[in-house]
C-alpha cells in the first residue's frame, strides 16, 4: 500500500508489521507523517520499523529503538581501497579474476542480461548449504525480480566472453550517500577464476566515480556466528559492523505486547549460536547428500 508517496509492505499474520518497501535503500525524513496515515488506514498495521540511514549511527528520533547490524564499506577512492584497505591476497584474487580472462563491467538492464541472470541462477539448486531461493525461476519471474528499484540501481556483469557468469546489483538511496548490494551472485562452475572478488572491485569502483561514500553489503553476521565464509569474505573486502538505529512503533496494543515480549524477532534470532552452527552443519550435510543423489540419478 502507499502512505504518504510512500511504498508500504505489511507482513505477518497475528502480529502485522509493516516497513518501507526497500527499505535498506529507501529512508524516511519525516516518519510521523507516515505514522499519522498508517494509524488512518484501513488496514490493521500493530508495528512499524523503519532503519536511520548513513552515517547517522547515533538516534535521531525518540521512538523505541533497537541496533541492527549493516556490513559497510566506507569509499574515497578506488586506489585507496585497493592498495589500502584490502591485503594481498584479496588484491591476488582480483589479479586472477583478470589473468582468467574475466572482463567486469557495468552492463544494461536488457534481455541479454536476464538472460545471463536466468542461467547463473538455474544453475544450482543448492548454495551455502541451503536451497538457493532463486532456482527454478521462469525468466519473467527472473526480470521482474531483478528489474525493480531500475531509476536507482546500476547492474555490474563479470563475463567470460560473451557469457554472463556473475552479476552485482547496486541499488542507491535518493540522497547517494550509500549504495546497497542488493544482488551479487557468481556461478559456482566459474569459481576458481574469482569473479565475485572481481565484481566487488567494479562496485567499489563505480560507488568511487559517483561519489557515493559507503558500499553496503546487508547484514553482518550475528556474534560470534561459527563458520560463516561470507562474513570473513566481507572482512577480507573491507567491510566493517556498522550499528544503526531501528525503530520501531507501536501502533495498536498488540503492537505494544509484541515489541515488549520481543515477537518482532524471528524464532532462529533466541537460539544459541552454537545450537545454530550444529543445526546448520546437520542441514547442509543433508542437503549436500540430496543434491549428490539429484545429480547422479
Amino acid at each position: 500500500m502507499k502512505i504518504c508517496g510512500e511504498d508500504i509492505k505489511v507482513e505477518g499474520t497475528l502480529i502485522r508489521i509493516a516497513r518501507l518497501d526497500g527499505e535498506q535503500y529507501k529512508f524516511l525524513n519525516d516518519p510521523e507523517a507516515v505514522l499519522d496515515g498508517l494509524r488512518k488506514s484501513e488496514t490493521r498495521v500493530d508495528l512499524f520499523t523503519f532503519l536511520q540511514k548513513l552515517p547517522e549511527t547515533s538516534p535521531k528520533f525518540s521512538y523505541p529503538m533497537e541496533l541492527d547490524s549493516f556490513a559497510v564499506l566506507p569509499i574515497t577512492t578506488f586506489d585507496e581501497w585497493f592498495r589500502q584497505t584490502i591485503n594481498k591476497k584479496v588484491r591476488n584474487m582480483i589479479r586472477k579474476a583478470g589473468k582468467s580472462g574475466v572482463a567486469v563491467r557495468e552492463a544494461p538492464f536488457d534481455d541479454t542480461l536476464v538472460r545471463g541472470i536466468f542461467e547463473i541462477y538455474s544453475e544450482c539448486p543448492i548454495r551455502q548449504g541451503k536451497p538457493f531461493v532463486h532456482y527454478g525461476m521462469e525468466i519473467e519471474t527472473v526480470r521482474q525480480h531483478a528489474g525493480t528499484f531500475l531509476d536507482a540501481s546500476v547492474f555490474i556483469g563479470a563475463f567470460l566472453g560473451d557469457k554472463l557468469i556473475g552479476f552485482a546489483k547496486l541499488t542507491t538511496d535518493e540522497t547517494r550517500t550509500q549504495a546497497g548490494l542488493m544482488h551479487i551472485v557468481s556461478m559456482i562452475q566459474h569459481r576458481d577464476k574469482a569473479p565475485t572478488n572481481a565484481l566487488i572491485a567494479q562496485a567499489v569502483r563505480s560507488c568511487a566515480e559517483r561519489g557515493i561514500p559507503y558500499l553496503v553489503y546487508s547484514k553482518f553476521s550475528r556474534p560470534k556466528k561459527q563458520g560463516d565464509s561470507l562474513s570473513e569474505f566481507k572482512e577480507h573486502n573491507g567491510f566493517q559492523r556498522v550499528d544503526l538505529p531501528r525503530y520501531y512503533v507501536p501502533l495498536t496494543r498488540s503492537g505494544w505486547a509484541a515489541f515488549r515480549l520481543g515477537l518482532h524477532h524471528s524464532f532462529v534470532d533466541r537460539v544459541p549460536e552454537p545450537v545454530l552452527a550444529r543445526l546448520r552443519e546437520i542441514r547442509n550435510g543433508w542437503y549436500s547428500r540430496r543434491f549428490n543423489r539429484l545429480t547422479e540419478a
